[in-house]
């Protein structure tokens, strides 16, 4: 929460900007019926389920950690699923399909909501991804059609560093020419994008869209419904 001034007069700072990671935030990136058809292309047998519980176990475990090579996170969840080695050219050929796939990346079914929300009340909109770069970004922004809400996007892909590093927050905050106490920013990992974000002096919330949405460290929510209400609560409050 923002602290009240001295003289008890001055209001909490408005939040500005709010910023949104795109993968599993806004946009559904699991495509778990199309990554088991490329693993079994290529011989590795997992069942959809296994296939789901371990990118969601690999997932949750790389996100305390420094950020993990994309070979290594797809390393661990095929051999994760298959309960068997992987070998190095196989995880390569995933790999290769699973760039040239085109996923359905659906927009989550509170996401457009959410936007206009925040838009009503005269915030500014932005995106920070670890992701292959901007202008990749911004096709999956234009095919889900919420393109017109964002002003920046600041990508991995094309900054040349990645969430958690502070880095990549200081230069959204730079782009936006907005200081960090004005600017929010929500995420779909607790540590990656929730702390990471609070680390460099922007308010933040974990959305842990399978959790409780009583966690506090970081403050976690289930919907992006609550982002509108959360921020507006965050300012009233001295």
């Amino acid at each position: 929460m923002t602290e009240s001034s001295s003289d008890g007069n001055r209001p909490p700072p408005r939040i500005a900007v709010v910023f949104f990671d795109l993968g599993g935030t806004l946009v559904d990136e699991q495509d778990i019926a199309g990554w088991v058809d490329v693993a079994m292309q290529l011989g590795v047998d997992i069942p959809p389920d296994d296939f789901a519980h371990a990118y969601a176990e690999v997932l949750r475990e790389t996100d305390c950690t420094p950020r993990v090579p994309f070979e290594e996170f797809w390393r661990r969840v095929l051999e994760g699923g298959s309960q068997r080695p992987v070998s190095e050219a196989t995880v390569g050929r995933f790999i290769g399909a699973y760039l040239t796939h085109d996923r359905p990346l659906p927009l989550f079914s509170d996401t457009r909501r959410c936007l206009e929300d925040l838009r009503t009340e005269g915030r500014r909109l932005g995106i920070i991804s670890n992701s292959r770069g901007e202008d990749h970004v911004r096709e999956i922004l234009i095919r889900r059609g919420i393109a017109e809400f964002f002003e920046t996007v600041v990508s991995s892909g094309t900054e040349g560093v990645s969430k958690p590093d502070p880095e990549i927050f200081r230069r959204a905050l730079a782009r936006m020419k907005v200081r960090p106490e004005e600017a929010f920013y929500v995420g779909d990992l607790a540590y990656t994008d929730a702390k990471a974000a609070a680390s460099v002096g922007l308010h933040s919330v974990w959305l842990n869209r399978g959790g409780t949405g009583f966690g506090d460290d970081p403050p976690e929510i289930t919907s992006l419904l609550e982002v509108p209400v959360w921020i507006l609560s965050m300012e009233r409050t001295p």
